[in-house]
């Protein structure tokens, strides 16, 4: 995993993938913007009071709601669109570190987006149920451990994807459970670090990249013995 860990910082530094990263956050802002314009064009249509520091009191308000909703929220949008970059990345890495052997077959484009939302939505509503937990002192404990293994799962099942049917991907996935859950607490750990963790979809496609083929060889070398 250590391994893993520093090829994948390596791989998310590197210009190929800074265009990626740049282009999902780009449209995570352009969504933010656009959002952030509709409501604030509509309050002001909407909010007429006879006090005017009434409206600048409330209108600060939603300001800053909207600024603590953008913050929640960036990461788990920009992996949204970063979903649709994924194949693009996990190609980079197999052709930079693993040229010797099969590229992976990527899903179709809708397919790719579809399962960025599905994962997106999906880190985003089960975040939203742990976070009362963190009024109790365990919330940062149970985040870490349900991202483990969310991010292992989806992003092992991913890599495996673009190697073997969906089904024989969940089932590899599931005999190694306990690596894959291991592996994902590093990503899970990112995720918990603002601002840094806007790049996890990224990292976690390169990091699941050298995991997946880590397990895979180790695999073929116990079917030889």
């Amino acid at each position: 995993m250590i391994a893993s860990t520093f090829r994948a910082m390596r791989d998310v530094l590197s210009p190929e993938f800074r265009s990626i990263l740049w282009k999902a956050i780009g449209l995570t802002l352009l969504v933010f913007i656009g959002v952030l314009a509709a409501l604030w064009i509509g309050s002001a249509a909407l909010l007429v009071l006879p006090w005017p520091w009434l409206d600048e009191v409330i209108a600060g308000a939603a300001s800053l709601v909207l600024l603590v909703v953008f913050f929640f929220l960036m990461a788990p949008v920009t992996a949204i669109f970063a979903g649709l970059f994924l194949d693009t990345a996990a190609d980079i890495v197999e052709m930079k570190h693993y040229p010797g052997e099969p590229m992976g077959n990527p899903p179709s484009a809708w397919s790719s987006a579809l399962m960025g939302l599905q994962f997106g939505l999906l880190v985003l509503a089960v975040n939203i149920l742990i976070l009362p937990t963190v009024f109790f002192g365990i919330g940062v404990a149970i985040m870490l451990i349900a991202n483990a293994y969310l991010l292992g799962r989806e992003y092992f099942t991913m890599v495996a994807m673009r190697h073997m049917p969906a089904r024989q991907a969940a089932n590899f996935r599931k005999i190694n459970s306990g690596r894959v859950w291991a592996a994902g607490l590093v990503p899970a750990g990112l995720a918990l670090i603002p601002f840094l963790n806007i790049l996890v979809p990224l990292f976690s496609t390169s990091y699941f990249v050298h995991i997946f083929k880590k397990i895979a060889m180790d695999r073929q070398v116990a079917e030889t013995v």
